[in-house]
């Protein structure tokens, strides 16, 4: 009982996925796919991520769209210039206060797209694979069973851990998920920027604040639709700017409150305290703690008209 129970709770892996572009597009059908790119002050790097999806449009992606944050650099004009549109995340929900932080983008783009499935890309990759959108959307275009699809990738040579996730996906997300949800051991990559789902199902989640919003999908999905619900493409090597440690310690703090609360469990709510050189030594700084999410897009959605 044991060995099936850990059969059927184990997320499906696409580790060599080659489907060809005319089989996804023939998988799709009459249904629509968009592209959603969040940015924040990405002027360098967000042309060359818009120019990788270029091969795709008309075919598989029936729209590409930047969501911008409020990017006080060239952002804007830069992805423009790339030849695609761009919604500021004020203007995706007219009328709706923003509450901040990084689901923002994701959550109010499912108020502006027209689409059967979505697919994110970050917009801060250096040098980003043409196929990453693809390999994402295969598993959800090919089985009826999966609603969300996370990519894993290697990183590059230099790196600490190159077969690995990130500090704060290796350190934080993946024992907590054993601790958990012990059905997503498996799951290689959960915090991934590079993922794809069903609209309709994203639509139905509330979004948890902040840092949360990667794992608050896994866990949600995960709680409706069992492991077979998910699925993870291997997406090659990705490469992106690394954030300084106290950065990472914030965003697990976030993730952490997340993962308590989406288990039923009490948190403090209190934020991190983190240390950091001042006048007299080493100061003791709040770093924020996001205590609200968005609520589920279907419920915003009629006001809008």
């Amino acid at each position: 009982m044991a060995d099936e129970t850990e059969q059927r709770e184990t997320v499906p892996t696409y580790a060599d996925p080659d489907w060809s572009l005319d089989e996804l597009v023939a998988a799709k059908g009459g249904r629509r796919v968009a592209a959603v790119l969040p940015a924040l002050n990405e002027e360098e790097t967000v042309g060359h991520v818009i120019a990788s999806l270029d091969w795709l449009r008309g075919k598989l992606l029936d729209d590409v769209l930047v969501v911008d944050g409020g990017s006080e650099d060239e952002t804007v004009a830069a992805a423009r210039a790339a030849g695609t549109r761009v919604v500021s995340t004020v203007e995706a929900l007219p009328g709706v206060p923003l509450a901040g932080g990084k689901g923002e983008a994701l959550w109010r783009s499912l108020g502006v797209v027209d689409s059967d499935f979505v697919v994110f890309i970050d917009t801060d990759l250096i040098d980003p694979d043409p196929t990453f959108a693809s390999k994402l959307l295969g598993p959800l275009l090919t089985e009826s069973s999966v609603h969300l699809v996370k990519g894993y990738y290697r990183r590059p040579l230099g790196s600490v851990d190159p077969s690995g996730g990130g500090r704060v996906t290796e350190l934080v997300a993946r024992p907590m998920l054993a601790a958990l949800r012990p059905g997503l051991r498996t799951l290689l990559q959960p915090l991934a920027g590079e993922y794809a789902a069903r609209t309709a199902t994203l639509r139905s989640l509330e979004f948890a604040p902040g840092y949360g919003v990667e794992i608050g999908m896994v866990l949600d999905v995960y709680d409706r639709f069992g492991a077979q619900g998910l699925a993870q493409v291997n997406l090659g090597s990705r490469a992106h700017r690394n954030q300084p440690l106290t950065e990472l310690a914030a965003m697990s703090r976030q993730i952490i409150h997340t993962m308590l609360t989406r288990s039923g469990m009490a948190d403090s709510q209190e934020p991190l305290l983190v240390a950091q050189p001042g006048p007299s030594g080493l100061e003791l700084v709040s770093r924020q703690l996001r205590l609200e999410g968005h609520p589920p897009m279907d419920e915003v959605l009629p006001a809008k008209s």
